[in-house]
């Protein structure tokens, strides 16, 4: 077994593994690939991948979150093939992860881990903090359009991404999590999200109000799959069915150009997401933790 930083060509087989271990996190060989060789700016980001016999059978990710005021190192998608479980590649894995981001000295660090794996991450000085679900929805039968009064569709190709990013910026601000979202820049926004190879800028929605860009549900897809990457509304525009709005059309336009099964993730505690996400039929398939280890 070798452990060793991820090369752009391992792109392929990243995604495979992935699909196998992790099949409702959607991220296509391309925009992985993009991520391996042009990794956003300021969030010392890297990875590792984990070799048997030339076969890649696991992967980690590792970085400075750049979205928050709070130092904070993240520890993102550890996973290993089942077939080689108990074998102690996971934690060559983490190792590698944790050594990347001690010079940093960060304070705190977070990781996620699925239910089985919380006993494995609490020895490593992980500690569950926050529940997330994943749920899935088939798009067969979506409702109808529905668009409130005064408000009209547009896909976000014909927006100016700074009206987009400025959405998100406000949207995410009280957002539930371990860690507040409130110091994301543009220029971070554009590399991680706008730039990302697999945002499907025609499916991905926004809703205007008196011409001003009031929400947004962004579409990371991958052939037939896609990923509600995010969802939300201004503050100030809450509470008028915006944000579903923008959902079902982002979701029947992903449909009508061929992707079959949508994907998301959300904290158990983000309920007006959650209602959204049950209105339109997603239903849980899997569930995750947030964890934390305080470092200083």
């Amino acid at each position: 077994m070798r452990i060793r930083p991820a090369h752009p060509d391992d792109a392929p087989a990243v995604v495979s593994l992935r699909t196998r271990v992790l099949p409702y996190l959607v991220r296509g060989v391309a925009p992985t690939r993009q991520m391996i060789m042009r990794p956003p700016r300021g969030q010392h980001w890297t990875a590792f991948v984990a070799e048997v016999d030339g076969e890649i059978i696991g992967w980690v990710s590792a970085f400075r979150n750049a979205g928050s005021t709070r130092p904070v190192g993240e520890i993102s998608l550890l996973h290993v093939h089942p077939e080689h479980r108990g074998r102690g590649i996971g934690g060559g894995l983490l190792t590698a992860a944790l050594d990347h981001l001690t010079p940093l000295r960060l304070p705190l660090l977070r990781g996620r881990a699925l239910p089985e794996s919380l006993p494995y991450a609490r020895r490593r000085g992980f500690l569950p903090s926050r529940e997330e679900r994943f749920s899935a929805l088939a798009l067969t039968a979506l409702p109808p359009p529905a668009v409130p009064p005064g408000a009209r569709l547009v896909a976000l190709s014909e927006v100016d991404p700074h009206h987009v990013y400025e959405v998100e910026r406000d949207a995410s601000t009280d957002e539930p999590g371990d860690v507040a979202t409130d110091a994301l820049t543009y220029e971070h926004w554009q590399a991680d999200t706008w730039d990302n190879l697999g945002l499907d800028r025609e499916a991905s929605t926004g809703v205007e109000v008196d011409g001003v860009l009031a929400a947004i549900s962004l579409v990371n897809r991958d052939g037939t799959r896609m990923w509600s990457d995010y969802t939300g509304t201004r503050p100030a525009h809450r509470g008028r069915g915006l944000a579903t709005a923008a959902k079902l059309a982002s979701l029947r336009r992903a449909a009508a150009s061929g992707v079959t099964v949508a994907y998301t993730g959300n904290d158990e505690a983000n309920a007006p997401m959650l209602a959204i996400n049950e209105r339109l039929g997603y239903r849980p398939v899997a569930a995750q933790w947030s964890c934390l280890r305080e470092t200083g």
